[in-house]
């Protein structure tokens, strides 16, 4: 049994400690100021000790598949270079750092974001088959817009590549390892979907042809980038809409399954993740974000970003449904991460409703773990995952690892987090505003910590 402070192997890499900072937005782009706001980002992290910090979705082509204004992209050379400086940074303090690659397919601005479509009417969405009768409904009543290209079979194997080139440029520039973004409704996690992909050539037609495009990927970093350790989110659409709207979907077996032949294929690591075939709050489940939506400054960027104010607000009323629909559950990944465990021998990361230290010895099988949930001796259940990730978290308190890496003795009523899961840090980032916690209560406890040295690194 391992408990957070313990080392881990990610294929040939050892991780610090047990605890890693989930992918999150940075909205830092690739201007003249990107890799300092990366820096100023990612940093305080690993200042607080924490183990593995994963940069946020960063883009593998110069152009499309952005799935949020402000996303950075590595297709360029001399900027990837640059992000040594950020690598150089990390590992200063002793952490490791992997950067997450992602291209967004049918989720990209160019389906959702008003005004970056009048600004770029050239880009098309790229997509892996036709959209679903689903989508192309939403299309027609006005809500999304899609007009997608299907990729080719050579084409999907020049978008394979890119993730290859994309990993040894980041590699070169001091990176540990790479993170592919294979869940939130990204292009990676379109292949692997019944929903998505219905194509009758070697990417599609049987759950293992959908994940060929997985297997070359991991093939091109391998020729291009080397031994460098490679990890994968691992979607299971449980949450998605009920029957009859989808009944094509990844169950949480469909994802077991995906977990196994992921290893098989090389993969070193797996990040089971429970979300939708849509973009929605079952990835950033919680509370209906009322300050973010009442913010009068933003509107007229939410207006631009939707398309005018009366889609703003039915944006709105989405997000309020969907609050209600994806309520906070205390790790909600749970389930699908033990079932993982049990049949890969590869880690497993956790990540998703994350909170307390308590509740990270648990999942990690501490058998000094308090009692777990509703009760049951922490010592009943096998451990859920290997590591433990947050991410909304860091938005609160961007040194975070400093007061959950003191151990759950030490640290009392310290070991749980701020966050309230509010979600106001989220909406914002429509516009590409940056993600900060804009909860006053939050921001007020973070300072009263700051005052009491919570967030001093112990002494090693």
């Amino acid at each position: 049994m391992a408990t957070l402070e313990d080392p881990v192997e990610i294929g040939n890499l050892t991780i610090p400690n047990r605890l890693y900072r989930a992918p999150l937005l940075e909205c830092a782009g690739n201007g003249p100021d990107a890799v300092e706001t990366l820096i100023d980002d990612l940093e305080p992290a690993a200042a607080s000790g924490v183990g593995l910090i994963c940069q946020g979705a960063t883009i593998v082509r110069g152009e499309g598949g952005c799935a949020a204004p402000g996303m950075t992209r590595v297709h360029d050379a001399d900027f990837v270079e640059g992000l040594s400086r950020l690598t150089d940074r990390i590992h200063d303090h002793g952490s490791r750092i992997f950067v997450q690659l992602e291209h967004g397919g049918l989720r990209s601005m160019e389906t959702w974001h008003a005004e970056y479509r009048r600004e770029h009417p050239e880009l098309e969405q790229l997509a892996v088959s036709e959209p679903p009768r689903q989508l192309r409904l939403l299309d027609r009543l006005g809500f999304l817009e899609y007009d997608p290209h299907v990729l080719t079979t050579d084409e999907v194997y020049d978008l394979a590549a890119d993730f290859g080139r994309a990993a040894a440029r980041a590699v070169d520039a001091g990176y540990d390892g790479i993170h592919l973004a294979g869940a939130n409704m990204g292009i990676v996690q379109q292949f692997c979907s019944p929903f998505y992909n219905r194509r009758d050539d070697e990417f599609g037609g049987s759950p293992e042809a959908r994940l060929e495009f997985l297997a070359c990927v991991h093939d091109e970093i391998r020729e291009r980038a080397g031994d460098v350790p490679i990890m994968t989110k691992v979607p299971a659409e449980t949450p998605a809409p009920p029957s009859p709207l989808v009944q094509r979907k990844l169950s949480l077996a469909d994802g077991v399954e995906i977990a196994r032949r992921l290893e098989r294929i090389g993969y070193d690591a797996v990040v089971p993740v429970q979300t939708s075939v849509v973009w929605d709050m079952s990835i950033v489940r919680g509370e209906y974000p009322d300050r973010a939506w009442d913010n009068e400054a933003l509107r007229e960027e939410y207006d631009a970003a939707f398309g005018g104010s009366t889609r703003r607000r039915l944006v709105a009323l989405a997000n309020r449904v969907q609050s209600l629909q994806y309520d906070f559950e205390p790790a909600w990944n749970e389930d699908f991460c033990r079932r993982v465990r049990e049949r890969v021998s590869i880690p497993v990361l956790g990540e998703g409703g994350i909170r307390e230290r308590g509740e990270i010895d648990r999942l990690l099988g501490d058998s000094s773990a308090r009692s777990g949930s509703e009760g049951t001796d922490a010592n009943d259940a096998p451990p859920a995952c290997d590591m433990v990730g947050m991410a909304r978290p860091f938005y609160a308190e961007p040194r975070l690892g400093a007061r959950l890496l003191k151990g759950e003795s030490e640290a009392g009523d310290e070991a749980r987090v701020l966050c309230e899961s509010c979600n106001n840090c989220t909406v914002p980032q429509a516009t590409g505003a940056p993600g900060i916690c804009r909860t006053p209560d939050v921001v007020r406890k973070r300072g009263e910590l700051e005052r009491e040295g919570a967030y001093e690194r112990p002494e090693p």
